[in-house]
């Protein structure tokens, strides 16, 4: 009789533990869920900002590239335009360049050594010329009149003269300079030779 009541109260009493497991159970699930719940959410905020971000950098470096492309393809198209005109005004001045380096050809570039001349001497004065002493007579296809010469004698004496004249001699002797001297002061050998250079 007595083992008969307590197997009864064990069967009444197991279903009442049992409910309050399963309520304690989902009691603990739910704080659990609770407990995580903002960290996931704040989890989630943090990576949809750095979503964000990279969506605005990535924004950011392309318009910055696409500006430096049309930056550089201006920059390009700028200085074919530059090219062509300097090829343009080339072509255009290339006759007027032609002609400048011919005009310098025959008027002497300055500072050129045209080589060793014969010098021979005259005076001005003595033939009634009021022309001064500071001039030579040449051949004016090879020095034009104006021409400043510097010419340096083989014992080092140097001459600065201006070609204002030309001579009868001077057609059949090109590399002869007349030089203007009072009598008094030309050489006694009469004929010198002497380095000559185009100074101007």
């Amino acid at each position: 009789m007595a083992i008969s009541l307590l197997i009864v109260n064990f069967i009444e009493v197991n279903p009442t533990q049992a409910a309050s497991e399963e309520t304690n159970y989902n009691v603990s699930t739910s704080l659990v869920n609770d407990t995580i719940k903002p960290v996931k959410m704040r989890a989630k905020l943090i990576k949809d900002r750095q979503k964000a971000a990279i969506a605005e950098l990535t924004k950011n470096a392309k318009a910055e590239q696409a500006k430096m492309d049309a930056q550089a393809k201006a920059e390009a198209e700028a200085k074919a335009q530059e090219e062509q005109k300097q090829a343009q005004q080339a072509v255009t001045q290339a006759p007027t360049t032609t002609s400048a380096t011919t005009q310098t050809a025959n008027q002497n570039v300055s500072g050129v050594n045209k080589g060793t001349f014969k010098l021979s001497f005259y005076d001005p004065a003595a033939l009634g010329s009021n022309m001064g002493y500071d001039g030579v007579a040449a051949n004016l296809s090879v020095f034009p009149k104006g021409t400043k010469l510097k010419i340096t004698l083989s014992d080092g004496t140097v001459w600065y003269r201006v070609v204002n004249d030309t001579g009868g001699f001077a057609a059949a002797n090109p590399n002869q300079l007349d030089v203007a001297m009072p009598n008094s002061q030309v050489p006694a050998a009469g004929i010198l030779y002497a380095t000559v250079e185009v100074i101007g």
